[in-house]
């Protein structure tokens, strides 16, 4: 019967159920001795069971937990928690560290070893004194190193533990090296708000410390410093350190997140503004410098050179600024503008302090073309073609050196520069605009129309347009009076050149021009090429300068044939046509000519719906109030009822689909292979 696991049960259970404990653990251990390993499984509840009986002794229930973990070792974390509520912490820090350093343990809850090391951490930190003697920080370095996306919460840990013992130093050094370490934002926070509350704990204990010792002391060692163990003003002046240092903390942080980013490297200079001496600032900058790859940097690095530089330059070592910008010059920066804006600032520095000459050959040198033998390495180097190989074709460095050829004053190095920039294909219309300014100033007139004729012929509109507006002006200026055909000439090309949308301005300058030093006739020829050349939303401007400038120049007859041109063949849309019908009815109502002007109302009313034109028809029936008859009005009235009820219908056979399209006004529309008859506004303008 020894080998019967039923009767071992119930004999075991018999005994717990009596609180029998001594004998109740003998028959177990006895059961585990008697049965086979296989039948073992029916035997450790019973055990467990033992052990967490309440007059079971801790001792005895640690080692009955600790025997269980042979049968089944996922159960580490039963065996933890019964010892940290028996107060027995070593031995479940113990316990936990074994659990951690075997490799192949596996929770039986599915926690990971991860959780616990935090359960370690937890009661090192909390529970000093029970666990003295164990490794702690050592524990909790390696740990470190094998989990550092947790490092924060275990510098903490680590640092609490001192600070529990009353160690307040090595807490300290603790807390500056998880501060100074910390390769994430969070991590930082969390250490830098646990080292504060520690600052400022300690700050809290020496008050109270000190008016105690106040209390019991001042009559005996009052005036004696040497008694005085009063570290207040320490702790305090600690608390104050570690408030000011934090953006420093916080923002090595970051660079160690990413050593590339030149924002945060200017953040920190800024951090050490207030610094007297300034040597942080220049140390900062230097690792900086040292530290940024111009290939990774997120930013522009050469900024950081460029700051470095004025720093130097701010506090009057100028010497030491154009070494740090000719160091920079040197730098393979990822972009050739970035390497221009180093040159650039190194010319400007020169001519901040009155050394134009310098500044002057400094970008001579920057825009001077690489070598042979220069190219060649450059050619064999795998990394790709260094910035100092392209440097020679950068506009920003052309421009300055326009810029400083034109301040000299001297005209032919000027125009020099200007060619090669031409020559390299870098001029830009600005740059053109400038060189031709500079020869007009200087009077050289048909050089200066030369390199506006270049500039037109070398870009495209919209980019021509200014170029186009300077020569013209320039041209105008210079031989409209004495050589009229060659701007005739000039305008033809430049209305050919102009896209449909530009030809407006174009028109209308030309036609200034002939009314300035031409004929009459001439300038209203222009206006009605220009009126046919545009495209339709530019017509009804062109039409009104056409018809103002033909009544001040012809007076009403001519306007009379703008007009009629406008609104019959000028292809007009048909709002801008009603809007040149009313006009013109108010020309004629001026002449007193009442049925020219009834009759511009009769034409303008088949393209006016009623509903959607409300404005012309008010302005026809105040005219026939005023000039007409019961008859003429009555006829305005059965025209507007015809033509809302042909408006009315075309909306109907819309929707239905059977409508067809409806020509443009004033054009000729095909349909089905055949011509159709001209549209009414053309037969009305013809009658008229």
């Amino acid at each position: 019967m020894s080998r019967m696991p039923r009767v071992w049960h119930m004999y075991a259970s018999t005994l717990l159920d009596q609180r029998l404990l001594t004998r109740a653990r003998r028959a177990l251990d006895r059961a585990l001795r008697a049965l086979p390993v296989t039948q073992h499984h029916r035997v450790w509840p019973l055990v467990r069971r033992l052990a967490y009986l309440p007059g079971c002794p801790a001792p005895t229930a640690a080692r009955v937990l600790r025997r269980y973990l042979q049968f089944d070792p996922a159960r580490a974390e039963e065996l933890v928690a019964f010892l940290v509520s028996a107060g027995r912490f070593r031995e479940a820090a113990e316990q936990l560290a074994a659990a951690i350093d075997d490799d192949g343990f596996r929770s039986a809850k599915g926690t990971t070893k991860r959780q616990l090391l935090l359960d370690l951490c937890e009661i090192l930190a909390k529970h000093p004194d029970d666990v003295a003697g164990m490794p702690v920080e050592a524990i909790l370095c390696s740990a470190v190193r094998k989990f550092p996306e947790d490092a924060g919460v275990l510098w903490t840990t680590l640092a609490g533990h001192y600070a529990r013992k009353g160690i307040h130093i090595k807490a300290r050094d603790v807390f500056e090296e998880g501060a100074t370490t910390a390769t994430t934002v969070k991590d930082f926070r969390l250490v830098f708000e646990s080292y504060l509350h520690f600052e400022h704990a300690v700050v809290a204990a020496e008050l109270d410390n000190g008016v105690v010792q106040e209390e019991n002391s001042a009559s005996i060692l009052q005036g004696f410093w040497l008694a005085d163990k009063d570290d207040t003003d320490l702790n305090m002046a600690r608390l104050e350190r570690l408030l000011e240092r934090r953006p420093e903390l916080l923002n090595s942080v970051q660079l160690r997140q990413n050593p590339h980013d030149v924002q945060l490297w200017h953040d920190r200079v800024k951090i050490f503004h207030a610094n007297p001496a300034g040597q942080a600032q220049a140390t900062t900058y230097a690792e900086a410098i040292r530290t940024v790859d111009p290939m990774k940097a997120t930013g522009k690095p050469h900024t950081l050179w460029l700051a470095f530089a004025k720093m130097y330059e701010g506090r009057g070592l100028l010497h030491s600024a154009r070494e740090v910008l000719r160091r920079a010059t040197q730098v393979n920066f990822e972009s050739a503008d970035d390497l221009a804006a180093v040159w650039c600032e190194r010319a400007e520095m020169e001519l901040r302090h009155r050394n134009r000459e310098a500044a002057i050959e400094l970008i001579r040198q920057a825009t001077s073309e690489p070598s042979t033998e220069v190219r060649a390495r450059a050619a064999a180097d795998a990394c790709g073609e260094p910035a100092q190989i392209k440097l020679h074709r950068s506009s920003r460095l052309w421009c300055f050196y326009a810029d400083l050829m034109e301040a000299r004053g001297a005209l032919e190095p000027a125009c020099a520069v200007h060619e090669r920039i031409h020559g390299l294909g870098l001029a830009t219309p600005p740059l053109v605009l400038n060189h031709a300014a500079l020869l007009l100033e200087n009077h050289r007139f048909e050089d200066a129309f030369r390199v506006y004729q270049r500039g037109v012929a070398s870009f495209k509109h919209p980019h021509a347009e200014p170029i186009w507006a300077a020569y013209l002006a320039a041209f105008v200026q210079r031989y409209g009076a004495s050589a009229p055909e060659r701007v005739r000439d000039l305008f033809e090309d430049a209305v050919r050149q102009a896209p449909p949308q530009a030809k407006k301005a174009v028109f209308l300058r030309y036609a200034k021009f002939e009314e300035d030093f031409g004929l009459a006739t001439r300038a209203m020829k222009v206006y009605e090429d220009a009126a046919d050349a545009v495209p339709s939303r530019d017509k009804l401007a062109v039409y009104d300068v056409y018809a103002a400038r033909a009544a001040a120049l012809f007076g009403a007859l001519r306007t009379r044939e703008v007009y009629h041109r406008a609104i019959s063949g000028g292809g007009l849309p048909d709002e801008d046509a009603r809007t040149m019908c009313v006009r013109f009815a108010d020309l004629e109502t001026g002449l007193r000519e009442d049925e020219r002007t009834r009759a511009l109302y009769v034409y303008a009313a088949g393209f006016s719906d009623p509903g959607a034109h409300p404005e012309f028809w008010r302005r026809w029936g105040e005219f026939e109030v005023a000039h007409g008859d019961e008859s003429t009005f009555r006829e305005m009235l059965r025209l507007k009822r015809t033509v809302a009820t042909a408006g009315h219908a075309g909306v109907q056979a819309t929707e239905v689909g059977t409508v067809k399209k409806r020509s443009c006004t004033g054009q000729q529309v095909e349909d089905r292979g055949t011509l159709q008859p001209e549209c009414k506004r053309m037969r009305v303008g013809v009658a008229l």
